[in-house]
């Protein structure tokens, strides 16, 4: 079982506060976040940035695959975005890790939107020696 410490430290990660990621749910090798991109989110196109989709899918990341006692960060990070996601419409992000190894995890990533698969993402974290 997660300590309510280290959700706490997840749910108030600055860059998820300051992109307006929200995580919904954390537990031992998952977790689901989500974000409604708005105006702020989107690129010189007027569309929403791609790079807000990643980080999205890398804050479910990070979270899903620190969940087993150590502390781990990403050494790779691949994403296909296969849809465009909408303005005004909430993005959600499941990340379920695969494989938890002593030395490194590997977790898979859907983002999705009202049903449609906006992107899929893998992430490989390594684990930090204290």
């Amino acid at each position: 079982m997660l300590s309510d410490e280290l959700k706490e430290q997840m749910a108030r990660a600055p860059w998820a506060e300051r992109t307006g990621c929200r995580l919904q749910e954390v537990d031992t090798g998952y977790a689901r976040v989500s974000l409604t991109p708005d105006a702020s989110h989107t690129n010189f196109m007027g569309t929403v940035d791609g790079g807000l989709v990643m980080s999205l899918a890398d804050y479910a990341f990070a979270c899903a695959c620190n969940t087993y006692g150590d502390r781990r960060v990403a050494a790779h990070f691949s994403t296909n975005i296969i849809n465009a996601p909408e303005l005004g419409a909430e993005m959600l992000a499941e990340a379920r890790t695969v494989h938890a190894g002593r030395r490194m995890a590997v977790t898979e990533i859907t983002v999705s939107q009202q049903d449609r698969v906006i992107a899929r993402c893998t992430g490989t974290a390594i684990t930090l020696s204290d």
